[in-house]
């Protein structure tokens, strides 16, 4: 992997602000939904996924820059010198003195013919440098895949009843989904273990889905309560009688009482939008009188009432 400051087009003496915002400008310009014709488009995405989460990370990135770690995040062995000094040489600031006969540097009890009773290489890697000098000469630990993210687009409707999905993943895959009830705009869902899977330890990562709901032009959505607006024959808004209203979940009738005006509101409890946590709210209905383009009587019949005023 590249140096995950080059990845970001930040220099090293960069802010975490100044980081976050050339992340935040890459991931727009790199998103897979938005480069949908470039066949390399996931990898680039997920290559600055895991430049951030080195150089994002106050931590990961003060490792780096002292060289503890690699771009991928894996420990770096440092490795020691002195180990190839003579007798009573130094070198690297390591001094091994050896005795009459040889013996153990590490002070290792001599065994039968000169030899150490009991030495294991594997000793001075453990008492000098732990897990990090045992890993250094075994297999590096297995490292999560970076996370993979894509934008899922809802209807109003589904957002508040919920249901299943049928998905296609930023690696091709197809899988079906299940969208909770009342699930919000801009909420992150993790799929956990349908990620990409690393060649190497096996492990596979998680894929961020975030929820977008779309608008509906027939609401307006104020926290979980709806409101619209009903267009009503002036007839029916001085008779009064029923009327059709729009809800998430189909056409409902509701009747109106006579000489309704347009500072007339009704509700409709139960209507509105689930949250989350399972309250429900109502839809608010505001009238709209629709005047007819012309009519004789109706004319008329007004300006004889202004008349015997």
């Amino acid at each position: 992997m590249r140096d995950p400051y080059q990845v970001l087009g930040v220099a090293r003496g960069a802010s975490d602000a100044e980081i976050k915002k050339a992340f935040r400008r890459r991931a727009k310009e790199l998103h897979p939904d938005r480069n949908r014709d470039d066949p390399k488009a996931q990898d680039k995405f997920s290559e600055l996924n895991a430049a951030y989460e080195i150089v994002g990370d106050e931590t990961k990135r003060k490792q780096f820059d002292r060289g503890e770690i690699d771009a991928e995040g894996k420990p770096r062995f440092q490795g020691f010198e002195g180990m190839g000094a003579g007798r009573g040489g130094r070198s690297g600031g390591f001094e091994f003195n050896f005795g009459q006969g040889g013996g153990n540097p590490f002070g290792g009890r001599a065994g039968p013919g000169g030899g150490d009773a009991g030495f294991d290489a594997s000793d001075i890697f453990s008492s000098l440098f732990g897990e990090a000098g045992r890993r250094a000469r075994g297999k590096p630990e297995p490292q999560k895949p970076p996370e993979q993210s894509f934008t899922l687009e809802v209807t109003l409707a589904q957002a508040t009843t919920g249901g299943t999905r049928r998905v296609k993943l930023p690696g091709g895959r197809e899988v079906e989904i299940t969208i909770p009830e009342g699930v919000s705009d801009g909420k992150v869902m993790r799929l956990r273990g349908l990620g990409q899977t690393d060649p190497f330890s096996g492990e596979t990562g998680d894929v961020m889905m975030t929820i977008k709901v779309k608008p509906d032009s027939r609401f307006i959505v104020d926290g979980n309560d709806l409101r619209t607006r009903v267009a009503v024959p002036l007839a029916k808004a001085v008779l009064g009688g029923p009327l059709h209203v729009p809800t998430l979940t189909g056409a409902v009738e509701m009747n109106i009482p006579p000489m309704t005006g347009t500072a007339r509101q009704f509700r409709l409890r139960g209507k509105g939008l689930k949250g989350e946590k399972g309250a429900v709210g109502d839809l608010f209905v505001a009238i709209d009188i629709e005047m007819p383009a012309s009519d004789a009587e109706l004319t008329a019949l007004m300006k004889a009432r202004d008349e015997a005023k």
